[in-house]
């Protein structure tokens, strides 16, 4: 990132991007790595979870950064999904060691994810998104979930489909650091030839939830 973008945009920025055994590769490191583009202003993208280390569903194991808790410190807090994810909304005692704050914190879900905020009481009568397969559950957990690709309201945002991770991304950089900054950010991921055209894609979808808060 260029030193006169860097002098725009706001402090460090604590992520913690929540896995859990059977994650979705997808979810956590599209964002994991699209994040950690900003670590020259200081922020730091993290993998946490309970244990020391995940086996995601198609068998990667990796280890964890952060214990599960630092969550409860981080600015920013992403859900991934996951196989399991049914099964850890019912384990009140994982989800009791999460103690969230929208006030001061950003916090987002993915896919499977969203069921986690959901139980968590996070959403609200907050409109959610969240893959199909995951959906049953998301509306028996009293949501009303929309057929598209993201949706936020204030400090809370969900996504539907594994590449959604990086509409979660564009938000939260958004949110943060502004648009010049995130548009350099996604110039710097998009494929060669498409810069202009997927960095505006990205922003068009996000831009009208963090607009308001910007003004």
């Amino acid at each position: 990132m260029r030193e006169d973008t860097l002098s725009l945009v706001s402090p460090a920025l604590k992520v913690a991007i929540l896995s859990f055994d059977g994650f979705n590769e997808l979810d956590s490191f599209i964002i994991l790595g699209m994040l950690n583009r900003l670590r020259l202003l200081g922020w730091s993208a993290e993998l946490c979870g309970p244990g020391h280390a995940v086996t995601s569903m198609n068998g990667v194991t990796v280890q964890l950064q952060r214990p599960l808790e630092w969550a409860n410190e981080a600015d920013v807090v992403i859900f991934g999904s996951g196989l399991y994810a049914r099964a850890m909304a019912e384990n009140s005692a994982l989800l009791d060691r999460l103690q969230l704050d929208p006030v001061r914190q950003l916090i987002g879900a993915q896919c499977s994810g969203t069921l986690l905020l959901a139980r968590l009481g996070l959403l609200g009568d907050m409109p959610a998104c969240t893959d199909l397969g995951t959906k049953p559950w998301v509306v028996q957990a009293g949501a009303r979930v929309l057929e598209e690709p993201f949706h936020a309201r204030g400090a809370v945002a969900t996504a539907g489909g594994s590449l959604a991770a990086q509409y979660l991304a564009t938000w939260v950089m958004l949110k943060r650091v502004g648009e010049a900054a995130t548009r350099e950010v996604l110039h710097e991921v998009a494929p060669v030839g498409e810069k202009d055209v997927y960095a505006q894609r990205l922003l068009a979808r996000v831009k009208p939830f963090v607009l308001p808060a910007l003004a």
